[in-house]
């Protein structure tokens, strides 16, 4: 069956339907890894948007549901070049066909992927529309496609009540950490649980009030999907959390809703930075690490007062902001992903520079 692609600019690309059969208006953004697919997909920050992967044979080695970073995918929408249809991985579960049928995900296969990136490249990010109905045209659906937003993502993937994952390996009285939950890969906890610490989940619509209570050792302030502006309440929860003077770790959304908290600006790239070969430079050290990325956001320098944090980390491609430091604060904060599901583990080590500092502050 055939399946349609059509670009907020008009562009249309004709490949063959994959996955459910349904119409899906989202945001089009790539990815540049190589493999990883089912982290991806499962990836709570990716709401809201079909994701084009620039790979061009996506699922050879089919779906291992333990790599799931959530217990459902969140994109809406699959793009590839080819999609295998013979899976070979001792690891495997499900084939990727099985795996879009059994999440009701569409997709479509056969474009040029190649000539897709180009446009959101020179573009920009941009709207779509996927749909199997070869009687639509552009301007049936241009002001819906025009008027699309990803919208407040974060409360419909966050949790919705309260959980705890103990800590392994625990010698003596295991640190406690509150994670909230705005959109959290899964190996956010894992990777605290690993170092001995017992982590306790909270919803994004949880009180700073509410989580401080609990008398945690340290925050972490996860990942999530959409723009962080759209977040105003959970912004007045970390302005909160940034007045005490409890140790905190932020990733990717939580890292722009601290900035944002503390009188910062954001604002939307043009494509973004999502794969997994990322290069970022830690400026006390000038040593640069390969990081996992996804996020369509970033932290004004400009608007950034040096008073108040300082730049940690930088994209050693564009120069964009990839990391803060809070002054007099024991808080620190990061734009790509340590936790790396998928991706590089080069950056692994600020979860042990998290649970140092939470030591050093007791």
């Amino acid at each position: 069956m055939k399946a349609f692609l059509i670009l907020e600019d008009g562009t249309v690309f004709t490949g063959k339907h994959i996955g459910a059969d349904k119409d899906v208006y989202s945001e089009i953004v790539f990815n540049t890894s190589m493999a990883g697919y089912t982290e991806v997909f499962t990836d709570p920050s990716y709401a809201g948007q079909a994701v084009c992967m620039t790979y061009p044979l996506i699922g050879n080695y089919g779906i291992c549901l333990e790599d799931m970073e959530s217990d459902r995918p969140w994109v809406d929408a699959i793009i590839v070049r080819e999609l295998s249809r013979i899976p070979s991985n001792f690891r495997c579960d499900i084939s990727i066909q099985q795996f879009m049928d059994q999440y009701e995900i569409p997709g479509i296969e056969g474009i040029d992927t190649r000539a897709l990136v180009r446009i959101l490249r020179e573009k920009g990010t941009m709207n779509g529309f996927i749909t199997t109905n070869e009687n639509i045209k552009y301007e049936d659906i241009k002001d819906k496609l025009h008027a699309y937003t990803t919208g407040d993502v974060v409360s419909k993937v966050s949790c919705k009540e309260k959980s705890f994952l103990k800590g392994k390996n625990i010698e003596g009285k295991a640190l406690k950490i509150a994670l909230l939950d705005l959109g959290a890969k899964r190996n956010i906890a894992r990777s605290l649980a690993e170092r001995g610490c017992d982590v306790t989940i909270y919803p994004s619509s949880t009180s700073a009030e509410e989580i401080l209570k609990d008398n945690p050792d340290g925050i972490m302030l996860s990942n999530g999907p959409g723009d962080p502006k759209d977040c105003q309440g959970v912004i007045k929860e970390v302005k909160k959390l940034y007045d005490s003077n409890v140790p905190i770790f932020a990733i990717c959304l939580g890292h722009q809703l601290m900035a944002l908290a503390t009188g910062a600006d954001t604002f939307k790239m043009k494509y973004g930075h999502r794969g997994g070969n990322h290069p970022v430079k830690d400026l006390a050290t000038g040593r640069v690490y390969i990081s996992s990325q996804n996020h369509g956001y970033v932290v004004d320098m400009d608007k950034l007062d040096s008073a108040i944090a300082v730049p940690a980390f930088v994209n050693a491609n564009d120069g964009t902001n990839e990391g803060l430091s809070y002054v007099g604060k024991n808080i620190f904060t990061v734009q790509f992903h340590p936790e790396a599901c998928p991706g590089p583990q080069d950056s692994s080590y600020l979860f042990d520079r998290f649970v140092e500092r939470i030591c050093q502050n007791k």
